[in-house]
């Protein structure tokens, strides 16, 4: 099998199994500008490679470096080739800033209704009511921003308090069971959110501007550089010198550990559910967010000295 089919081959297996894959894909065709795409994967050299990943190490060469070692782990895998002409030993990146983990104080500043209503200022297409059930979601469901600003009248049931988020990053839809006191703000947002609607639940956005549009992300961006402002939230050393809307995510996955250990709750047990929850195709993917905070550090050191405590005594 020559490299471009067995390229292709790998891309219909990854998105089989529910990954969109379209940078890696799209990145594995630049490839093929490097090699014989005609000729059989073994016939890939390591010159070639390396000049494909050519130029200082950034996220986009980590991305090229991904989307190659994946494929040469399925081509062996598969019999399509039997060595990988990947460098043994690839530069790391640039330090990258821990996620910022919002506190409880911080969200209440950033949800205050008075900051939120000041950031607006001058602004023609967002209201603050809705500004503020998009951060609620985003913190109070773990919800991405794409999948908070897609969701339809007909994607919110507030009789039974879930959403339902579709066409996720892994191509799948899934369930967000939402707690009583969000599921009552999402109640009352229905009372002064914009009326602009069709009638058509599919269609229209439950989160829109005045004129019944979904949001757009650099309006809802500019809105969020100016109440972090406001509410006197600014980065840390060793984390994030600006926090992100996305940040909100991670805040919700850390606080949720956090309260588990507190709880006593089998975390282990737990882990899985806050992966589902966050739409996560497996554990990887929600160890990104699982950012270790003081607080979560020291309730992780309490259940390891209870475990220790009671292992001495055994």
């Amino acid at each position: 099998m020559n490299l471009r089919d067995a390229m292709e081959n790998y891309v219909v297996w990854r998105q089989a199994h529910g990954a969109k894959f379209n940078t890696a894909r799209n990145l594995l065709r630049q490839f093929l500008r490097h090699a014989d795409a005609e000729a059989g994967c073994d016939a890939v050299t390591q010159a070639q490679v390396a000049s494909f990943l050519a130029g200082p190490v950034t996220p986009h060469r980590e991305n090229k470096v991904y989307a190659l070692t994946g494929f040469w782990q399925f081509a062996i895998s598969r019999g399509y080739a039997t060595s990988s002409p990947l460098p043994v030993r690839e530069p790391r990146s640039r330090y990258r800033p821990l996620p910022f983990i919002f506190t409880h104080a911080e969200l209440q500043r950033l949800l205050d209704r008075g900051n939120i209503e000041a950031s607006l200022a001058g602004a023609k297409q967002l209201t603050a009511d809705t500004f503020r059930i998009l951060l609620l979601l985003l913190y109070g469901a773990g919800l991405r921003f794409s999948e908070a600003t897609g969701l339809t009248m007909a994607d919110v049931d507030l009789s039974d308090a879930i959403l339902t988020v579709r066409d996720t990053k892994f191509q799948k839809s899934r369930l967000v069971p939402v707690g009583p006191h969000l599921a009552t703000a999402l109640a009352d947002y229905l009372t002064t959110r914009p009326l602009v609607l069709t009638g058509d639940w599919t269609a229209d956005y439950f989160l829109s501007t005045r004129t019944g549009t979904r949001l757009a992300s650099s309006t809802v961006q500019v809105a969020f550089d100016r109440l972090r402002g406001i509410a006197r939230i600014r980065g840390s050393t060793g984390r994030r010198e600006v926090p992100r809307m996305h940040d909100l995510r991670h805040s919700f996955a850390v606080h949720s550990l956090t309260a588990w250990y507190r709880g006593a709750a089998d975390v282990q047990r737990l882990l899985p559910v806050l992966s589902t929850y966050l739409g996560h195709s497996d554990l990887e993917g929600t160890k990104v967010y699982l950012t270790m905070t003081p607080e979560l550090l020291q309730q992780a050191s309490l259940r390891f000295e209870q475990f220790a405590q009671k292992g001495a005594g055994a």
